[in-house]
């Protein structure tokens, strides 16, 4: 049976990345995700774990080591946060044109300047095109699940991408939660282990990453388009199985008390729990108010964000990170862009708030609703809002 175990959420992605049978874990630390490879390596370093664990001089190094590993079918984890995610971005691009199945949990946290350690999740928007799967999580069981469920969906051979999983930090990774740990017998019946089909061999020599000329890169870029949209089906299948062998089920698009709801609130990551207190207080008040997360950002869970919406007259979609000099947040920009063509459109606004590790209760939740409802009724100056604010 599971063992339920009070941890540190950090810790608990070192401890599913045991269970997975990690090869090679490279890795530099940053904050709030330094607890994460700290754990992994003493894991290695006590015969836990028997893997590489490659102590790396940058993030950009750790990223570009998890290449070489993921390239000759070693199964490759690594972790990271903020600026740390920053200075891996021209790798990341190569992990998944590459079909590098590389899984990478990422702390999220602001990017400076100011300089801030807190977390929002800027620094996953400015990566948010660079080819991998992206999983959002709320609690601690969420995350050990779904690095499980990483490596099954990353290594599908339908799919061979890099798939990172999302965190907030210090809201959830420094966390001490209660959490599931799977045995190892049932983990190992659902994640068979990695048979990468193209790895590098001195025998059988390949060139990848080669140089393209202009008559051959709009129609890679396409493949890859074409390979990330259609991962999606096999999350959701891997979803399915997870749910059918350990009995906790996710989805691409969640919702929570959506019945009826002419008011819908859109959410991301951990503050989703605290949000749903809110929608508990708002519909014991007798408003017709109710939450929809967004689990799966990339690939962009349009068919499935659209039934999810389809009968409401509002949609209150909370940011977390600013898009500068743009019209909204980059969230709900999306959902905009996705409602755009539509019969039957919502009113769409837009607040931003958390950010740089700023709380929102439940009652600024409650507040937040009642400020979308103003801004959707009589209209605002301003294309979006930033809650919280002091003047």
């Amino acid at each position: 049976m599971a063992k339920r175990v009070g941890m540190e959420v950090s810790l608990a992605i070192g401890e599913a990345a045991t269970l997975a049978d990690v090869d090679v874990v490279a890795a530099y630390p940053i904050t709030p995700q330094t607890h994460i490879v700290e754990h992994l390596a003493e894991l290695v370093a006590n015969g836990d774990l028997d893997a590489s664990y490659i102590p790396v001089e940058s993030e950009h190094s750790a990223m570009s080591a998890c290449l070489g590993a993921a390239a000759v079918g070693a199964r490759t984890f690594t972790a990271t946060a903020g600026q740390g995610l920053e200075l891996m971005h021209e790798v990341l691009f190569v992990a998944s044109s590459m079909q590098l199945p590389v899984v990478m949990t990422v702390a999220n946290r602001a990017l400076s300047a100011p300089l801030s350690v807190w977390g929002d999740h800027s620094d996953v928007m400015a990566a948010r095109d660079t080819g991998w799967i992206q999983i959002f999580t709320e609690n601690g069981q969420e995350v050990f699940d779904n690095v499980l469920c990483a490596f099954r969906i990353g290594e599908d051979r339908r799919v061979l991408l890099p798939v990172m999983v999302h965190l907030d930090g210090f809201h959830l990774s420094h966390m001490i939660e209660p959490i599931l740990i799977e045995e190892k017998e049932k983990v190992d019946k659902f994640l068979p282990k990695n048979d990468y089909p193209l790895p590098l061999d001195p025998d059988k020599p390949v060139s990848m990453g080669t140089f393209a000329p202009p008559v051959i890169y709009s129609e890679a870029k396409k493949a890859q388009e074409v390979n990330l949209a259609a991962s999606k089906d096999v999350v959701v299948e891997c979803w399915e199985e997870f749910y059918k062998m350990f009995g906790r089920r996710y989805q691409p698009v969640e919702s929570y008390r959506t019945e009826d709801a002419g008011v819908l609130l859109m959410t991301m990551g951990s503050y989703s729990e605290t949000a749903m207190a809110a929608i508990d207080k708002l519909r014991d008040a007798g408003q017709s108010v109710g939450l929809v997360r967004l689990r799966l950002w990339r690939p962009f869970p349009t068919k499935e964000l659209r039934r999810a919406v389809k009968n409401a007259e509002t949609i209150i979609v909370f940011d977390r990170a600013l898009s500068l000099g743009g019209q909204a947040g980059p969230v709900c920009s999306e959902v905009r862009s996705t409602l755009y063509g539509e019969a039957q459109k919502p009113k769409v606004v837009n607040i931003i708030g958390g950010l740089g590790g700023r709380d929102v209760t439940v009652a600024g939740f409650e507040e937040i609703v009642r400020k979308g409802v103003a801004m959707a009724e009589k209209g605002s100056d301003q294309e979006f809002e930033i809650y919280g604010v002091r003047e």
